[in-house]
């Protein structure tokens, strides 16, 4: 089973991506995990991708897609994936698709988790951090004991930027100009899925245990 998350930033992919892994016993993979993990292993590849992320450039297209195939190719994957935050543009889906077709492999499915731009910026502006722990909140779904105070170790809780919603907005518009043309393309594969990612958390995970089959 080797699944793609779509939706935008803060439609809850993530946490429906480590959901499907946990229950299909199959990886949750990230491109920011692959860097950590072969930056910090210092493989020929991640050390490629370490001269372009420290002069502060993308890591090219062809350099993350053989990572990616890197990380397919360990054990773990054989019986599948669900790919989180990759691919974000046409070419990267392009560049993914015919790698894997080298390697006799497809994308089953790309799951889109659909929330309206209204509702994400009201879900994250809710959102609050803490200075201290770095322990996360939300004033309506997860709120602290007191008001503005951490739970665990009192300190403040603040709003951090990429959570204000003139920020979330401008990730938003970001997100709709490179990546949702990647929904017609996956639709033309005719591999897109689409879920309600309005109601709630585990409903959303019902849905797509529905689509895959138990």
């Amino acid at each position: 089973m080797k699944l793609i998350m779509l939706g935008a930033p803060g439609a809850g992919k993530g946490t429906q991506a480590k959901k499907i892994a946990e229950k299909y016993n199959i990886p949750h993979i990230s491109t920011g995990d692959i860097f950590r993990a072969n930056i910090k292993n210092g493989t020929e590849l991640g050390q490629k991708a370490k001269t372009y992320m420290d002069q502060g450039l993308l890591v090219p297209d062809e350099l993350v897609v053989d990572l990616v195939m890197d990380r397919f190719a360990q054990p773990d994957c054989e019986n599948g994936y669900v790919l989180d935050g990759f691919p974000r543009t046409i070419p990267q889906a392009e560049a993914l698709d015919a790698a894997l077709e080298k390697a006799g492999a497809k994308i089953d499915y790309a799951i889109n988790v659909e929330v309206p731009d209204e509702n994400i910026i009201n879900r994250m502006s809710g959102r609050r951090a803490c200075v201290g722990c770095g322990a996360t909140y939300h004033i309506v779904h997860i709120p602290p004991k007191t008001e503005g105070v951490c739970d665990k170790c009192q300190k403040e809780l603040i709003l951090r930027d990429d959570d204000k919603p003139e920020t979330v907005k401008k990730r938003l518009d970001v997100y709709h100009e490179q990546t949702q043309p990647l929904m017609d393309y996956y639709m033309e594969k005719g591999v897109l899925v689409e879920v309600d990612g309005t109601v709630a958390m585990e409903e959303v995970f019902d849905a797509i245990v529905e689509i895959l089959g138990a």
